[in-house]
């Protein structure tokens, strides 16, 4: 089943005669084309990909699930859809309300005839369970990024910037054939270590730990792994802090499963780091779904009221952060089975020192 007909099984449960899709990414899941502009609509037995000059040739090759439309000269996408919506007699939209701005809203709202109905869960929903297809492209996004991992090692040096340890990650995730980096690396040494989401700086590279969080991006689809080494010789309250990393995101692991609260997981790591006196060094969240985006809908935290389903793909990425001293974070990420995951990262997470 393709990911149009997904969309076209699942409008009955929205009680809605269409889904207007405009967000990027989730009409790249539905087309498998990529582009930045552009309006799709799926009825339940039909579908139409709008989209202008720039990349209809290139649609019209591609897309095969949908009718694609090219956009009339001096028409503005509404336009083009609200003749789809008259001719087809459709009174009934789902929207993407966590994505669509309101200023889009009110013209829709004004220029559609039809009922606009709040429906951005039909399509995320979906997106959280990925194929086994959709799987293999994430695997080859993550073999590709762990290359690279093995590639910069021999390179890393207290004469170079984090800053330049980062582009030269970017460089060769795309010399190696990836579309793009998955994000901007998270490069982060010595005192910086201690900031999760810390920017690469202008600063040499420090002796203590060294973060690098990265991924890459291949065919659309996102990896994402943190690793933490240590440039010199770590002391005795280092190897500690990292052991207890360690073992919180193997607890964490086990605990996934099919059908179990993200909650559950979350809380199974974090009691690591608390019994072992580290629990207000740990602030963010086990995991996050990921796949087309690194951040997808799905979490695994304090907060969390998301159940885990078979087939979703999640980070297990604990952490202990000391401020103005050091942080450590080991980073997997897991597919979802029925009795547990599988976890499709393979870089070693014993403790590498340079």
């Amino acid at each position: 089943m393709t990911n149009i007909q997904k969309i076209q099984k699942s409008l009955s449960e929205f009680k809605i005669d269409a889904m207007l899709i405009k967000d990027p990414i989730n009409r790249l899941y539905s087309t498998g084309f990529s582009s930045s502009a552009g309006l799709l609509l799926i009825t339940a037995f039909d579908a139409w990909f709008v989209i202008d000059s720039r990349y209809y040739e290139a649609a019209e090759s591609l897309v095969s699930d949908a009718h694609v439309i090219l956009l009339e000269k001096g028409n503005k996408y509404e336009d083009q859809v609200d003749i789809l919506i008259k001719k087809h007699d459709i009174k009934s939209i789902g929207f993407e309300d966590g994505t669509i701005t309101y200023a889009s809203y009110l013209v829709w709202l004004n220029k559609f005839g039809a009922e606009l109905i709040p429906a951005q869960k039909l399509v995320s929903t979906l997106r959280n369970i990925k194929s086994r297809a959709e799987l293999d492209k994430m695997k080859k996004a993550q073999r590709l990024a762990e290359n690279v991992f093995d590639e910069i090692l021999p390179i890393i040096s207290t004469d170079m910037t984090e800053k330049e340890l980062s582009a030269e990650i970017v460089y060769r995730i795309v010399r190696h054939g990836a579309d793009e980096a998955a994000f901007l690396p998270i490069v982060v040494s010595g005192i910086n270590s201690s900031r999760p989401h810390g920017v690469p700086s202008d600063e040499l590279i420090s002796k203590g730990f060294l973060t690098l969080d990265f991924g890459a991006c291949l065919d659309g689809w996102r990896s994402d792994m943190t690793r933490t080494l240590c440039v010199g010789k770590p002391n005795e309250e280092m190897i500690n802090v990292y052991e207890i990393v360690y073992k919180a995101q193997l607890a964490g692991i086990a605990a996934v499963r099919a059908g179990v609260g993200g909650v559950d997981v979350d809380a199974a790591a974090r009691n690591v780091i608390e019994d072992a006196g580290f629990g207000e060094f740990f602030g963010h969240g086990f995991g996050h779904s990921i796949g087309l985006e690194v951040h997808e809908s799905l979490s695994a935290s304090p907060l969390s009221t998301d159940i885990l389903p078979c087939g979703a793909v999640i980070s297990a990425e604990p952490g202990i952060y000391l401020p103005g001293r050091f942080g450590v974070r080991i980073e997997d990420v897991l597919y979802i089975t029925e009795d547990g995951s599988e976890n499709i990262t393979h870089t070693p997470k014993s403790l590498i020192v340079l």
